[in-house]
């Protein structure tokens, strides 16, 4: 399955903490993802969280699909409070998977934070979900810095 990895670096005007606190709680993902509208069935296992997140995505004007998507989210805070890291796996229906890290370290009087993905979908898929992965990805950089900067 041919994949792609995108990466990102911004910066975010809080600290390391209040970053890594933020994007370890799986509820903060609704919006700040501009596709997910919800975010369901969490379950904790020490630090990995497991849950499902619905993307809606609109065709065809005012249509609109909702992909049940299964995310698998682990923090490691133990570089605080100067840096953190959060990672984890997506599985998205017809065969598309992608695995994150968030890299949170400290910068200054704030936060840089590198955003990486790394995706896999069937051929037939790969752009449209690199496409949307790319955009999610530059969309997130700004609402995080909005949220929290």
């Amino acid at each position: 399955m041919p994949g792609v990895e995108l990466r990102r670096v911004f910066h975010v005007g809080a600290s390391p903490e209040r970053v890594f606190a933020h994007l370890a709680e799986p509820a903060n993902y609704v919006g700040l993802s501009p596709l997910v509208v919800a975010v369901r069935d969490v379950r904790r296992e020490g630090g990995t969280v497991h849950c499902t997140a619905v993307e809606r995505f609109r065709v065809l004007g005012p249509l609109r699909y909702d992909n049940a998507i299964r995310v698998t989210l682990e923090a490691d805070g133990t570089g605080l409070p100067d840096a953190a890291g959060i990672g984890g796996e997506v599985r998205s229906p017809g065969g598309v998977r992608l695995s994150y890290r968030y890299t949170v370290v400290r910068d200054g009087d704030g936060s840089a934070v590198t955003d990486v993905l790394r995706l896999r979908a069937p051929v037939g898929l790969l752009r449209f979900a690199a496409s949307r992965a790319r955009a999610v990805q530059a969309a997130r950089a700004r609402i995080l810095a909005r949220r929290l900067g």
